[in-house]
């Protein structure tokens, strides 16, 4: 302000260890179970590390609990302080954690009882939030697990660990549930109708590359009837109508209701407009009774004729009109909220592929099957998902921090040592949507994408990488020495 000028503000890639990372989490899990695989008692309590200074916790532990049938059912979370920087929210907070743990101790299960993975998680299949005693608003998580396997071609699998290979290579296929929240957040848009006939949509809210700008064209387009070619959408600027930060999987579902209630005030506008023009074309037709295609609009009943959006205007002296609204969980959306739980789910199968003699592992196959409400743009919805996979894989085969504790310093801060995927390390991934109308979840029946990918995809890779080996590796990331023992 002072220098009346923009300035630049740069966080180098060894500085981010600063600014957050994901906490490090112990976490102790306890499944109790009849001869059939049903879930009698879970019983789990997480720890996870926090610098000296601040206090930051996950919600770790909720998760399998508020998923699975289970009536005697018990979780804690703790937090050990340690001399590191403040940990913070990464992808999936809590969830990409608690699932993994979680899946994987289902998937011990599994194999103690006799079971098939993918049954057991169907024999303990709920429509109701164990945890809080809630319906959930939906839950096409049993269509995932179907759909899911019938693309991997999970009945195919061999149930003994070792006994799948191909020359040298063990094969395992694994698989594993997701989860994650379905937030909406308050949230304002704009919209403009110009006399040409095209539409401005405007928020502050940014994309990073998930698709925001498509999602409000869409939106809008869809709501007044006209091309996207005649819509632009403005965000990124905090002169902008308020929006919440890009984050939580909440970015859709919130300024997509926001233009939308937005557009219908222009809807409406048009509609008065319209009442002004000679003839009275439309007849005193209510919104409700109107059809908005192709920059006109008409009676969905075909009685007389379209009128263009800009002869409305024009009829009415109109050089634009504008509409700001904000989008909010109102008194009845708050209830549902208290009533019901929201969120995403997923399944999740893997194939892998070890080197017996070198114990290398590869991900040749995934499929995650989501359920996720309703799909906008199933490109760019997807690309949120492989996305996700991507650094599943990354958590679950590379990823890991190594701290000097002498000095409290992260050393491997820089891409030469702190190991992601390359191209090389993924293979076929395939994403499948599932049906999953939901009217109540939020105003557009859309539930957020952007963490749910991540969920689940680390302990599908665990757990076929132990019905490739028989080695149970319960700790992240699985790496080479952890599988070569005696």
């Amino acid at each position: 302000m002072k220098l009346k000028r923009s300035v630049r503000v740069v966080l180098t890639r060894q500085q981010m260890f600063t600014h957050t990372h994901r906490p490090e989490c112990l976490n102790s899990i306890s499944l109790g179970a009849e001869r059939d695989g049903a879930l009698t008692a879970i019983l789990t309590d997480a720890t996870t590390l926090t610098s000296r200074f601040e206090n930051y916790m996950e919600t770790v532990v909720n998760w399998g609990m508020m998923n699975y049938a289970c009536e005697n059912a018990e979780g804690a979370s703790y937090i050990a302080p340690i001399d590191t920087n403040t940990p913070g929210d990464m992808r999936a907070p809590g969830a990409a954690t608690g699932m993994t743990q979680f899946e994987m101790a289902m998937d011990e299960l599994s194999y103690a009882v006799g079971i098939d993975p993918l049954d057991l998680r169907v024999k303990n299949y709920s429509n109701i939030d164990a945890m809080n005693g809630t319906e959930f608003t939906s839950k096409a998580l049993r269509e995932a697990y179907a759909q899911g396997a019938q693309a991997f071609g999970w009945d195919r699998r061999s149930p003994q660990p070792r006994s799948m290979r191909d020359g040298k290579e063990l094969i395992g296929w694994g698989m594993a549930t997701g989860m994650w929240d379905a937030m909406f957040s308050k949230c304002a848009a704009r919209a403009t109708l110009k006399t040409d006939g095209t539409l401005e949509v405007a928020s502050a809210m940014s994309d990073i590359g998930t698709g925001t700008y498509t999602v409000m064209t869409q939106v809008a387009a869809d709501t007044l009837g006209l091309p996207a070619s005649a819509i632009t959408a403005k965000l990124g600027d905090s002169t902008l109508p308020l929006s919440p930060v890009e984050g939580g999987s909440w970015g859709a579902a919130s300024v997509g209701a926001a233009v939308q209630l937005a557009c219908h005030g222009v809807a409406a506008r048009l509609a008065k407009a319209a009442a002004k023009m000679d003839g009275d074309p439309l007849e005193g037709a209510k919104l409700d009774d109107l059809l908005f295609e192709n920059g006109t609009m008409r009676r969905r009943d075909g009685k007389g004729e379209a009128v263009p959006f800009t002869a409305a205007m024009e009829a009415a002296a109109l050089d634009r009109i504008e509409v700001e609204k904000t989008a909010r969980p109102g008194p009845l959306d708050m209830v549902s909220l208290i009533r019901k739980s929201r969120n995403t789910h997923s399944a999740v199968f893997c194939e892998v592929r070890v080197d017996e003699e070198l114990g290398v592992v590869r991900v040749t196959r995934v499929v995650s099957a989501i359920a996720a409400g309703r799909i906008i743009n199933p490109k760019t919805a997807r690309s949120q998902i492989l996305g996700g996979v991507v650094m599943g894989i990354g958590a679950a085969l590379h990823e890991e921090s190594f701290l000097d504790h002498r000095l409290g310093r992260f050393m491997n801060h820089n891409y030469a040592e702190y190991h992601v995927p390359a191209h090389a390390d993924i293979h076929d991934i395939e994403v499948i949507f599932v049906h999953e109308p939901d009217p109540e979840v939020t105003p557009l029946g859309v539930k957020g994408l952007g963490e749910i990918g991540i969920v689940g995809t680390a302990a599908a890779v665990a757990n076929a990488i132990y019905h490739a080996t028989g080695v149970r590796v319960r700790s992240l990331p699985v790496t080479i020495d952890k599988l070569l023992v005696d």
